[in-house]
């Protein structure tokens, strides 16, 4: 068991040590009694706030999802604001992605877990339909509508499925493996998300235009 602060509440210790032992284990393999030991509280008191597993798993995934969306629109009508119609696709997947560097980058251990624990949902058969749906679609749905503005003649398939590839670069930058530092033999860090944001963004922008613009 961790440190425990007592100053935290309960409630958010409990959130903060599911959101941990889910990242790193993944939903089946922790149980509530193991959450309820590393939050320092009774496991009843688990299931007081947050019912079964399955719902404080939601509850998990759902807390920090409002920031940031929030992080995300904000970004998003900036841009608008400032430039109409004449956004650029760069402009847009860097809105898009720059939050979630900025979260990356912030040293709070919480963002790291929530990071692995989006990653972890987004690449599951099990969970991800569902709850990256209900948390985050909404708000996709505004930056696809931004995309169609930039790029005014292209196939909206295609345009999903570029989508698509990058919620797949973004998923497994979120999830600092580990596997490109063995991969490149230490020349990469999975950790550096400074570099790693730096050049999707310009990787994906070119798929974007690349794909999205042919006819």
């Amino acid at each position: 068991m961790t440190d425990i602060d007592p100053s935290i509440p309960k409630s958010e210790r409990i959130l903060d040590a599911a959101e941990e032992l889910f990242a790193r284990h993944g939903y089946d393999g922790v149980t509530l009694r193991q959450i309820a030991h590393q939050a320092g509280v009774d496991v009843a008191l688990a299931n007081y706030h947050f019912g079964k597993k399955t719902e404080l798993f939601e509850a998990t995934f759902f807390r920090r999802a409002q920031i940031v969306n929030d992080l995300r629109r904000k970004s998003l009508e900036e841009l608008q604001s400032r430039k109409g119609d004449a956004i650029s696709v760069e402009d847009i997947v860097t809105a898009f992605l720059r939050p979630m560097q900025a979260l990356q980058l912030s040293g709070d251990r919480g963002w790291q877990n929530y990071c692995a624990l989006v990653a972890y949902i987004n690449s599951s058969s099990v969970w991800g339909k569902e709850l990256m749906h209900s948390n985050f679609d909404t708000l996709i749905s505004h930056y696809i509508a931004a995309l169609r503005v930039a790029l005014p003649d292209t196939d909206l398939a295609k345009l999903h499925w570029c989508y698509h590839y990058l919620s797949g670069a973004l998923t497994l930058t979120m999830a600092n493996t580990g596997r490109i530092d063995r991969l490149s033999e230490g020349l990469c860090q999975s950790a550096d998300f400074q570099t790693a944001y730096d050049l999707m963004i310009p990787f994906v922008v070119a798929g974007f235009e690349r794909i999205c613009q042919q006819h």
